[in-house]
């Protein structure tokens, strides 16, 4: 049974599916869905363009689907689509697309802490952490499994890797590869992240096959460029090695050193 606040303000073209919870003054515009078993606390708004899946969880304060802050967009249609299962904790800001995409994506099973910010155009895959205060610039792809510490900043554009992690207080201006840990200002590649993997069932041959190819593109005093050829050469291109060598040839902005 769905539980509207009376206080609570929502278009009535609003589309709200059942067993979903709005508490005290909450605002929810008219080209809005919100899927089942979505509970939102007081004073959260949702925008326009705003697809929301089922059973996430928005804390007071937090505004979703907001304009994009880019001053070159026209106030026109563009969406934000949201998974399930996901967490959105007090005063999280998430913009919606602009033309360049059209639509900003999260996945499902994702945790955004207090005061965190995803910018327009962004892509978030499943399962991501995402502590208190970080900011996220516009077009940033985050994969699966991704955790940021508090406070860590991502320049426009950049992609952070599947299973990789990001210390607290770090600026993150070029993009960081697959399974590794770094931290900083200015960012530094600290090895892999060796207790995530663990935890999420990877093997210590994988574990250690990552650890050779990363000692490659990092330790060796090649390039980037040198370094993928000399691992190509030496690895089968499957699996985990795939995952890196793909993600290197699809950066935006180079990787971080």
């Amino acid at each position: 049974m769905t539980k509207i606040h009376p206080t609570a303000i929502i278009d009535p073209k609003a589309e709200i599916e059942e067993n979903v919870e709005i508490g005290p003054y909450c605002v929810i515009d008219n080209d809005v869905k919100i899927g089942k078993g979505c509970k939102l606390y007081n004073s959260v708004s949702i925008f326009n363009g705003a697809r929301i899946g089922e059973n996430n969880v928005f804390y007071p304060g937090a505004v979703i689907s907001g304009l994009p802050q880019d001053i070159k967009f026209d106030k026109g249609f563009s969406e934000l689509f949201i998974g399930d299962n996901n967490t959105f904790r007090e005063s999280v800001t998430v913009s919606r697309g602009t033309h360049a995409t059209d639509k900003t994506i999260i996945g499902s099973n994702c945790l955004f802490m207090a005061n965190s910010h995803l910018g327009h155009d962004g892509r978030v895959g499943d399962y991501v952490i995402i502590a208190n205060s970080v900011g996220l610039g516009g077009h940033v792809h985050l994969g699966d499994y991704v955790i940021l510490g508090g406070t860590v900043g991502i320049h426009q554009f950049v992609s952070v890797g599947k299973h990789s992690m990001i210390g607290a207080l770090s600026m993150v201006v070029k993009d960081v590869p697959p399974y590794t840990l770094f931290s900083g200002n200015p960012l530094t590649y600290e090895g892999l992240n060796v207790i995530g993997l663990r935890r999420r069932g990877f093997s210590d041959e994988s574990i250690t096959l990552l650890k050779n190819i990363y000692t490659i593109l990092y330790k060796s005093g090649l390039n980037v460029s040198q370094a993928v050829c000399k691992i190509k050469d030496e690895f089968k291109i499957e699996n985990e090695v795939a995952e890196v060598i793909n993600f290197i040839g699809e950066s935006r902005r180079g990787i971080s050193k």
